[in-house]
């Protein structure tokens, strides 16, 4: 009763959505329509027969002959639909599938006519002998409706859209269902009385097909993604199962004796083996994965998903990356394995000679020998035919170009390497990877090569992209060491001039006590200079950034003086306690820089003063000179700039080093300056605090980082 009850309110509802599907279709544009749908007409009368179908199961009851004449008639009209909307005239329909619409056609009409007369000459003795004979009838049209559905899919599918194949496959879904308690009905002797109740539901499940069908959305072909396939088919071949169960055991119980226990245990047997199998084996999941993949898709690889994980396996060792997929060269040879099914693969990388040889493998055995290279001949006919090899053909004596190749004997011996993928970037082979066989092997097709040529050119920009970050990496250490390598010759040459000078002074002073004392103190304090030219040199050298401390000022100013009082006597005021934060190597050198440049710069007898004092919450020392000065436009835009210099030796990198140095400790150098009135150069860094109380260092970011002044 409550069955019943709920069917008698499912096809009021169905009654009522396809009668506002009806009214909705005739009230679209027919120019619109046109375009959306072919033979929009037959979907609109499709849509009437089916909503007067479901009043019938309304008003009478969903296994009642009368409702079984109504579905003739609308089993007519969806068969009118398919013919006009699979085949045109430029694509006709073949004879058979002509002949077989025309008999169902006939049929339909025949039981229309003859359940209709029935009823109206006498409607309590028609449903005696009239139901068996509708039921036959409806069998029939829905067994041949689905063979229609299927040519036509297979005939049209390239140049119809995803609407119009959801409106097929509603009426497939009908006609499947009843055909399924049809066939029950019939194998039982009983009808089956809760799915035929549930008549209306499936009716109701096809009815957002004709909506879809004239709305402008949907109009790209949409597929199903492999995953979703798939577990249709298992659920597919579950249901399967269970109705060749359900069929063995009717046939037992018609035969009678013992065999419905007999039938449902050799079933249960079976259906065990076959999960056991499926569960245990490898071999044999990867058989039906082949099967399934080779009989029910338009395509082996789901690209969509297969591309996705290879960009991931590629980039970062994907979802199930483990410690060894930080090397970008196991996972090129990993993703190519995964994207052909492989368990392994091995990758070979040029050696010095220009052979390849065997550098990374993914879950390849270990244990190849020195032997395990690819020659020189085979790498330039594989990088020039750019050939992907299957090596059981080489095994199997095949001729062509794969036979050309001077495949090595170590490769072709091995019966684990299935396929040879040349890795190429443009013109040029920076990989080879060679796939291990899969469980169940195959012969590669048009598809397979077009995949793993397509692929191997993606991996190869992986590679080159690596190689070109390695190179720039050692370019940018030499690069490096030549910066370094040109400071030192800077200061190097500034040891050489002062060392110079004392030569020349000792030819006449040498017999002067204090001169001797000066000399001695100003070798030592080169020789220094000079171990520490050596030391930052070394590439091992570490960065001023990691020595930064509370530095007091007026000792490296001192010692500076004391440096280059053998050219020039320097006049030194700082006030008292002055610290800054940074390391005083750095500034020595600062200062050192901007003290001999400022010397260079002056006459001789003139005086170059260092003066540091504290300003607004930062330390300033100033560098002053009464030299010959320098232009705005010069100091704007050359002073800064290296090896732009206005000696005639010089290499112009002093203040261009003091500047780096003094930004690298948070400061920053202003320089005043106007031709023949002398130089002014401003070294500003944070305050180091008193006594140990030393904070961050804020730096100093001016809006031009030199600040140009005039006197």
């Amino acid at each position: 009763m409550v069955l019943g009850g709920a069917s008698h309110i499912l096809s009021g509802l169905a009654l009522l959505g396809f009668v506002g599907v009806t009214l909705w279709l005739l009230a679209r544009p027919r120019a619109r329509m046109a375009v959306l749908v072919p033979a929009p007409r037959w979907l609109i009368a499709a849509a009437a027969a089916t909503g007067l179908w479901c009043a019938a199961l309304y008003v009478f009851d969903s296994g009642s002959s009368e409702a079984l004449v109504a579905q003739s008639l609308r089993n007519a009209v969806m068969l009118g639909w398919l013919a006009a909307t699979f085949w045109s005239p430029a694509a006709p329909m073949s004879r058979p599938l002509r002949l077989i619409v025309r008999l169902l056609v006939t049929i339909s009409l025949i039981s229309l006519i003859m359940g209709a007369a029935a009823h109206l000459r006498d409607s309590a003795a028609a449903g005696q002998w009239l139901d068996p004979a509708l039921g036959i009838a409806a069998m029939i049209v829905a067994s041949g409706g689905l063979l229609i559905i299927d040519g036509g899919v297979r005939h049209a599918s390239t140049t119809l859209r995803m609407p119009v194949m959801a409106v097929a496959g509603g009426f497939a879904m009908l006609w499947g269902y009843e055909l399924n308690f049809q066939l029950l009905g019939a194998l039982t002797g009983k009808p089956a009385s809760a799915l035929i109740a549930l008549l209306p539901a499936m009716a109701l499940l096809t009815l957002p097909a004709y909506v879809v069908a004239a709305m402008d959305i949907g109009r790209e072909r949409m597929q199903l993604s492999r995953t979703a396939a798939m577990r249709t088919i298992v659920l597919l071949g579950a249901a399967a199962y269970l109705i060749v169960i359900g069929l063995t055991g009717a046939v037992a119980r018609l035969v009678g004796g013992d065999y419905g226990d007999l039938a449902q245990g050799i079933s249960l047997i079976v259906a065990l083996g076959a999960g056991g199998l499926l569960f245990l084996s490898g071999r044999a999941r990867a058989w039906l994965s082949v099967t399934i993949s080779k009989h029910f898709f338009e395509h082996r690889y789901d690209y969509r998903t297969e591309w996705m994980r290879f960009t991931a396996t590629l980039g970062d060792g994907g979802e199930q990356a483990g410690p060894d997929d930080d090397n970008l060269h196991r996972r090129v040879a990993k993703a190519l394995a995964e994207l052909t099914g492989s368990p392994a693969a091995l990758l070979m990388r040029p050696d010095a000679l220009g052979g390849f040889r065997v550098t990374d493998h993914w879950h390849w055995p270990t244990g190849e020998a020195d032997e395990t290279t690819l020659s020189l001949r085979s790498a330039f006919m594989l990088q020039e035919t750019r050939h992907i090899v299957e090596l059981d053909a080489l095994r199997r004596g095949a001729t062509g170009v794969a036979a050309d190749l001077a495949i090595p004997d170590w490769l072709v011996a091995d019966p684990r390497a299935w396929v040879i993928v040349p890795v190429l970037h443009f013109q040029r082979m920076i990989a080879v990877v060679v796939l291990h066989r899969p469980a169940i092997s195959r012969a590669l097709d048009w598809e397979d090569l077009d995949v793993l040529r397509i692929a191997g050119q993606q991996a190869a920009s992986y590679l080159a992209e690596a190689q070109s970050q390695q190179a720039l990496s050692e370019a940018r250490r030499f690069d490096e060491f030549n910066r370094r390598f040109a400071f030192i010759m800077h200061d190097i040459k500034n040891l050489a001039s002062q060392l110079g000078l004392l030569a020349r002074n000792a030819e006449r002073h040498a017999d002067k006590p204090e001169f001797r004392a000066d000399m001695v103190e100003t070798l030592k304090i080169s020789a220094g200079r000079l171990s520490d030219l050596l030391v930052r040199l070394s590439p091992r050298a570490r960065g001023r950034a990691a020595e930064a401390e509370r530095v007091l000022v007026e000792p490296v100013l001192q010692a500076v003086a004391a440096e280059l009082r053998p050219r020039r006597v320097l006049f030194v005021g700082c006030q008292a306690g002055l610290a800054t934060w940074g390391d005083a190597a750095s500034l020595r050198q600062i200062v050192q820089h901007l003290a001999a440049n400022a010397i260079d710069a002056s006459p001789p007898g003139s005086v170059v003063q260092l003066v540091a004092a504290n300003e607004q919450g930062r330390v300033r020392i100033d560098v002053i000179d009464e030299g010959s000065g320098m232009s705005r436009a010069f100091v704007r835009e050359q002073l800064f700039k290296p090896f732009v210099s206005t000696k005639e030796a010089g290499f112009g990198l002093g203040a261009f080093e003091a500047l780096q140095l003094a930004q690298a400790m948070g400061g920053t150098i202003d320089v005043a300056s106007e031709p023949g009135r002398g130089s002014k150069f401003s070294l500003w860094l944070p305050e180091g605090g008193a006594g140990g109380d030393v904070g961050s260092p804020e730096p100093i970011v001016p809006d031009s980082i030199v600040k140009v002044t005039t006197k």
